[in-house]
């Protein structure tokens, strides 16, 4: 049974033809094209869940194809492909990616079969649930009724992805991650619905409805284990002066201790009102919640928001580890980046840990924690709470 279907972009008809063998041995059904007209009428008429793009190209480069790709929508899984330099290459992806592409990764020519196919594995072309059961229609758009509606009637579910010790791979702790189990569309995806919530001012509700399910499972999941709970916060919530004793209180209902929970935001979310965010924050670092830095190194305020804000941990990004082992800048930035966390006393976990040497690197260098689908995907609280360590990443 064919999984997905992979559309191919390439002037070398050669090159297009291997990266069609390949994907069709992982259950693909595919196509390829060496004209961007004939790729858009495709794209348009036969929607593939991935595509594979070449930079260079005669009529119109791959850069300019993702762009378009951005102005019409596409959810599909890119794969960029090229032989042109590796800095070029993570430049060209970093592009796509702020345009609102799904770039799954880069493959440098000549490439391996073992390299295209762990790509083409990275993520199912149709999302899975927490428990396993197939995810939802790509097409589906909530508007604020429908999401009024799912508050309502607590549609949202939470899914779990442990992290681990880098050099021992012992349990340290999971991260909690919403999703939308909608009664007719399937699992919906955060990022289809969090800008919705916070734009009209149901991300409180849904912040609340997060923290109840996820402190909930924890205490009644890994009481006594010493383990961190992780829990991503919007920056609208920032400015509601309520949270901190809305969580303070939940803690002491459920019996976890503030330490355990690690309150995780975007290194530019608290740039919105920065004065309130920063005695919001002050006020959970003193109640003794661990905050978080998240994505740290894609943005422009990092080193700003370092000195002026309360951290106890820094995320490194997923695209810099997912890149480690193929690129010597990515390397060059997670060393950086770890050392310049532990020179201020601050945690290191790496995210997006895919491979094992992408693991024994940070294990070399003195990163902390690590978590990614080498580890394990997010997955049910009922799975969670039996899962345990892989020999395969010791």
């Amino acid at each position: 049974m064919l999984n997905g279907r992979l559309l191919v972009l390439d002037d070398d008809l050669a090159v297009a033809q291997t990266i069609a063998w390949i994907a069709e041995e992982t259950g693909l059904e595919t196509r390829i094209t060496c004209e961007p007209v004939q790729f858009f009428e495709t794209c348009d008429q036969w929607q593939p869940t991935h595509i594979a793009i070449d930079l260079v190209m005669p009529d119109m480069d791959g850069v300019e194809v993702m762009r378009m790709l951005a102005i019409k929508g596409c959810r599909a899984q890119i794969i960029i492909t090229s032989g042109v330099g590796g800095r070029i290459l993570d430049a060209a992806k970093r592009s796509a990616t702020e345009h609102g592409l799904n770039v799954t990764g880069i493959v440098s020519k000549p490439f391996s079969p073992a390299t295209l196919r762990s790509l083409l594995a990275i993520e199912p072309p149709t999302a899975r649930a927490p428990g396993g059961t197939a995810a939802g229609d790509a097409a589906f758009v909530p508007d604020l009724a429908e999401l009024r509606r799912a508050l309502d009637a607590r549609e949202f579910v939470l899914a779990y992805q442990p992290k681990v010790v880098c050099g021992s791979h012992q349990l340290a702790g999971f991260e909690a991650l919403v999703r939308w189990q909608h009664p007719r569309a399937g699992l919906i995806m955060p990022d289809r619905f969090i800008p919705l919530a916070e734009s009209t001012g149901l991300i409180d509700p849904l912040t609340e409805q997060v923290f109840e399910q996820a402190l909930a499972w924890f205490s009644g999941s890994c009481p006594g284990t010493g383990l961190s709970l992780s829990v991503n916060i919007s920056a609208r919530s920032l400015i509601d002066f309520q949270l901190a004793e809305f969580i303070s209180g939940l803690c002491a209902t459920h019996g976890v201790s503030p330490g355990q929970l690690i309150l995780e935001l975007t290194e530019t979310s608290a740039m919105d009102d920065p004065v309130t965010s920063l005695d919001l924050l002050t006020r959970l670092r003193m109640r003794g919640f661990q905050l978080s830095i998240d994505d740290f190194g894609t943005g422009y305020s990092s080193m700003v928001q370092l000195v002026r804000l309360p951290f106890s941990e820094m995320k490194v990004d997923k695209s810099f580890v997912m890149n480690a082992m193929a690129s010597q800048e990515s390397r060059t930035v997670i060393r950086s980046i770890v050392d310049l966390g532990h020179s201020l006393g601050l945690r290191l976990t790496a995210e997006g840990v895919e491979d094992q040497g992408a693991l024994d690197y940070l294990t070399s260098i003195g990163c902390d924690l690590a978590q990614g689908y080498f580890i394990a995907r997010p997955m049910s609280g009922d799975a969670a709470r039996h899962w345990q360590p892989a020999t395969s990443a010791a």
